[in-house]
This record gives C-alpha cells, structure tokens and sequence, in this order.
C-alpha cells in the first residue's frame, strides 16, 4: 500500500467539491490523509518515507493521497499552501485539519489516532 496521486479533478469528485460546494462536506467514508508536497523539496521527501510506512500501518483505516504542488496548483491554491509539507487530516466527520512541516513519525501516529481514528470509533450516544 501507498500514497495515491491526487489530482484536481479526483479530489473534487471524491473528497470534497469546492466549486459546487461552500460548506465543507467530506464525500467519503474512510479517513484521508494528504500530503501537500513538491520533488525539489528535501523535507517533502523525508516526510513522503514516513507516510509510506504509515500507509502500510493503517491499512484499510485510512486513505493516503499525495498533491504535487507544483502540478496541482488550483488545489494547492485552495488550501492556501504556502509551505511544504504540508498534511490535510480529513476525518470522516467534521472539519478537516491542516498540518504544517516536517514532523516525526510519532507526532503523525498521534495526530491521526487523535483526530482520525477516535471520530470514527468513539462516537457519544445520543
């Protein structure tokens, strides 16, 4: 398992469409995680490795996508990328979170168990 290349057109139609929609609402029904990245960048490429050990960790809990900045401009545009890396947690619901630089393994563990994977599992009983 690892990173999927995620285009403009693929995000629209499955994550999120930003042109027909104002109002965040996630199209899918497992966690995603992007990466938000360019080739000439050296952090990018330390990250990359570690996204895919953690692909290969979260097998089938969560979705690894990967966004070429400097491909994907529209989408880098929209999420207002300035810096890179940098990560988008989607959970499968609420807001999405974004994430900026390099950060160890541990740190990306936490985050995902935090604010993927607790949404998904610990839902209060209404």
């Amino acid at each position: 398992m690892s990173s999927i290349q995620l285009t403009t057109e693929a995000f629209k139609s499955n994550i999120f469409d930003y042109t027909k929609e104002k109002d965040w609402k996630f199209k899918g029904t497992t966690p995603v995680v992007i990466d938000f990245y360019a080739d000439w960048c050296a952090p990018c490429r330390m990250v990359a490795k570690v996204i895919e050990e953690l692909s290969v960790e979260y097998k089938d809990k969560i979705i690894f996508y990967k966004v070429d900045t400097e491909v994907e401009q529209e989408l880098a545009a929209v999420f207002q990328i300035q810096s890179i890396p940098s990560l988008l947690f989607i959970p499968t619901e609420g807001l999405p979170m974004m994430q900026l630089g390099a950060l160890p393994k541990p740190s990306f563990k936490k985050l995902i168990d935090e604010n993927l994977l607790t949404a998904t599992i610990s839902m209060p009983n209404n």
